[in-house]
């Protein structure tokens, strides 16, 4: 049983590095193929739901919940992967991540710094911890293996659909 529960936390582990590579793909890079399409400025947005999430003089939702959704696996696999750890402890190492990556924007100047993003971000690795909390009253012990198979699943589907779309856009079709 001990076995079975180092395997899926070692899956659980190498599916995140994967996560975790095409999360700073998304943030960092743009999703761009080339660095030479990043863009470079600088941006620094301190006011909560103020600055770039405003569109036409409204509060644009779909960057604040897109931002969200992709820190969701984040609290996922956080939980997975360190069983013991308090809900804060993982709170505060997603927000820590999440502040990383601004500043790292704003310090490569490849895009803006955004409390809004942080807050998110926050959110949403926050909704991840809570998620993992709901499937691990609902399968008990087996919670990592059938997140594991789902993650997999939905690993290898991105992976070909980014192998697919840099195909489409290295060929230009």
């Amino acid at each position: 049983m001990e076995k079975n529960k180092n395997n899926q936390v070692k899956l659980s582990l190498g599916l995140f590095v994967v996560y975790f590579l095409v999360l700073i793909w998304i943030i960092l890079f743009k999703m761009q193929i080339s660095f030479n399409t990043l863009p470079h400025f600088r941006g620094l947005n301190l006011i909560p739901f103020a600055g770039s999430v405003i569109k036409n003089n409204q509060l644009d939702y779909n960057e604040i919940i897109l931002n969200m959704i992709v820190f969701i696996p984040f609290g996922l696999y956080l939980s997975m992967i360190k069983l013991n750890w308090s809900f804060w402890k993982k709170t505060v190492s997603i927000a820590g991540v999440s502040l990383l990556l601004e500043l790292l924007q704003f310090l490569f100047e490849i895009g803006g710094t955004d409390i809004t993003d942080f807050i998110s971000n926050t959110l949403g690795g926050v909704a991840g911890i809570g998620f993992y909390i709901v499937f691990s009253e609902i399968f008990k012990e087996k919670t990592n293996k059938v997140l594991n198979i789902s993650a997999l699943i939905g690993t290898i589907c991105i992976v070909i659909l980014g192998l697919l779309i840099s195909r489409v856009v290295t060929y230009k079709f």
